[in-house]
């Protein structure tokens, strides 16, 4: 099993009461909420609070924190002076959330940004129609770097599939599995996602199934679908040994190559050995080239996982299977592209995608939802 990411798996957890009558306490979103518990819990290690100047500085231009560990996405607690109440470097706040989360943040640096040039060095573009951009141009004016302390977790939807690092490594070692594949997704799984998964767990002892569950942007489908789909999936077509499905509270960024260094990281942290890359991983739109994902992790010799690259991939009704452009030398009317766009349409329509595209079971369990998609 691999080490954490930096070395050593970060708790900064310490539950315990606390009176906030009197305290100087901000309440946060639910995004920032999610980054707290992900940073207490190890998922974001070698984090251990909020970036200061220098940590971002060097993650903006070198993809790597001050000290030269591989990161690449800016985690940052974004604050206006209201919300700062008068509270200065050297002061301690309390950070909470409608869904009982309370965290204590030792505030180590008060700063500004320049929101384009984050925007750029993170997305690639300044373009708002970009949903990683426009989120980063409606970020309050003052950035608050820092450690937290989670003194209290928060009530969290699909809890009963929760996993946090420190468990999936004892459920790894328990199975027996000194290699693990881990695949993010955040859509339903139709044929193609099931070829790679089985392609990857070939080679080596359990697979990893995480969806991110967050924020999403209009139309993706909604958590529960997402979650009863692959339980239906593991349940009819995984050898129940071979297979574990978690979730992995946090939003989707849509920042294509960078992130998916980030979601490497983050299953690295949960003891995975291999991460599953697959054509325009993490992108939005036409924002990023089809393969860039792949192609970041060359600068990367160090990361610590290995990834395993999936290109185009489709059914061939000559070969009679899923395959993909390395090995099937067919084109044209012989083949069947997994096209998300038309298998949502299906389904928006109430129709079960023909068996070359999604299992009939899945469909169906997908389509037993009232409602389908984020709205």
């Amino acid at each position: 099993m691999t080490k954490p990411h930096g070395g050593k798996l970060i708790n900064r957890c310490v539950f315990r009461d606390v009176d906030l009558d009197d305290a100087n306490v901000v309440r946060v979103n639910a995004d920032r909420a999610e980054d707290i518990e992900n940073i207490a819990h190890g998922v974001f290690s070698p984090l251990e609070g909020f970036l200061c100047r220098n940590d971002l500085e060097s993650v903006l231009d070198d993809k790597r924190l001050d000290n030269d560990i591989p990161w690449t996405i800016p985690i940052l607690l974004d604050l206006d002076e209201k919300e700062l109440a008068g509270a200065k470097e050297g002061d301690t706040i309390f950070l909470a959330h409608e869904n009982g989360m309370v965290s204590e943040m030792e505030i180590e640096e008060i700063y500004t940004i320049d929101k384009r040039r984050v925007a750029e060095k993170v997305y690639g573009t300044t373009d708002p129609s970009h949903p990683g951009v426009s989120m980063t141009f409606n970020m309050k004016d003052l950035i608050i770097g820092g450690r937290i302390t989670l003194l209290k977790e928060g009530k969290k939807p699909f809890e009963e599939f929760l996993l946090w690092p420190k468990e999936t490594r004892v459920l790894f070692r328990e199975k027996g599995w000194k290699e693990v594949v881990a695949f993010q997704t955040r859509n339903p799984p139709h044929i193609g996602h099931e070829y790679v998964q089985k392609t990857a767990l070939t080679f080596v002892d359990g697979l990893f199934i995480n969806p991110l569950i967050g924020r999403k942007k209009k139309g993706d489908f909604r958590d529960d679908v997402i979650l009863k789909a692959y339980e239906t999936l593991i349940q009819n077509y995984y050898p129940q040994d071979r297979a574990v499905l978690s979730i992995l509270c946090t939003s989707m960024k849509y920042a294509g190559p960078r992130e998916a260094i980030h979601h490497a990281i983050m299953r690295k942290n949960f003891g995975c050995t291999h991460f599953i890359v697959g054509r325009d991983h993490a992108g939005v739109g036409n924002f990023y080239p089809p393969y860039a994902a792949h192609e970041i992790f060359r600068e990367f010799p160090d990361l610590g996982i290995k990834p395993v690259f999936f290109r185009s991939f489709f059914y061939c009704k000559k070969c009679g299977g899923v395959v993909n452009e390395k090995i099937c030398p067919h084109r044209g009317d012989d083949i069947i592209n997994f096209s998300g766009t038309a298998i949502r349409k299906m389904l928006k329509n109430g129709e079960v995608p023909p068996s070359t595209m999604m299992r009939k079971e899945v469909a169906e369990t997908i389509l037993g939802f009232d409602r389908m998609f984020v709205e």
